[in-house]
């Protein structure tokens, strides 16, 4: 059994509180504007020890995440690089979930994930990756793709709270990948453009593994 604590604490640092900081994400031209940085010291804390602002909130009842000084009570994360590279990943749509896996078959890691909508469903079948970009910037054009948001080509600067956070996995189907998110609190639900959406923390882990190649099969 795994006996180490599951909290520890931590005490908030001038970097921790530092901006600077963006207005929380609207439409897309207004996040092209302003940038899609974290809105708040207690949002960047929050996704760096893997939670939602809610639960890290509710830990640490009437702090003040914009004072130095301050110790908080945080989880004691312990994610690592996989063990070993990707050989091949299965994204679950019924489940809502991704694994991979390594060439002997071992499991390497589960992540919950939000899959494609009815309206804008998770392709079936066999794919492969092409690449990977960390802190991407992202494109919404109309003319391939429409969310509703103007019949003009948009470019969002990189962040965090970009429409696909941190990490972009390019799968070899025009337009389709696997990412992070600005919202981990919704993963698991059903709100993804077709696209597979991890939360931040996770995509960058499973990016770090993956090769131009891997195959990636949706069941």
């Amino acid at each position: 059994a795994d006996d180490r604590p599951a909290m520890t604490s931590h005490t908030l640092t001038p970097a921790d509180i530092a901006g600077p900081f963006s207005p929380p994400p609207g439409e897309m031209a207004q996040q092209a504007e302003n940038g899609v940085r974290y809105t708040s010291p207690r949002e960047r804390l929050a996704e760096h020890f893997h939670i939602t602002e809610d639960l890290l909130q509710g830990l640490n009842p009437g702090v003040d995440f914009r004072r130095a000084g301050q110790r908080i009570v945080v989880p004691a994360i312990g994610q690592s690089p996989l063990p070993a590279d990707v050989d091949h990943i299965v994204v679950n749509k019924a489940e809502g979930s991704v694994r991979a896996f390594a060439e002997d078959g071992r499991l390497l890691a589960y992540y919950p994930a939000t899959i494609g909508s009815g309206d804008n469903p998770t392709p079936s079948g066999t794919v492969r990756v092409n690449g990977v970009a960390r802190n991407p910037d992202y494109t919404y054009d109309p003319a391939k793709l429409s969310f509703g948001d103007g019949d003009r080509k948009i470019v969002i600067p990189p962040g965090p709270n970009g429409p696909v956070g941190v990490v972009w996995i390019d799968l070899n189907k025009p337009s389709y990948g696997i990412h992070g998110t600005p919202d981990p609190e919704k993963i698991g639900k059903t709100a993804s453009h077709g696209c597979v959406r991890l939360t931040n923390w996770d995509a960058w882990q499973l990016a770090a593994a993956v090769k131009p190649g891997v195959e990636v099969r949706f069941v």
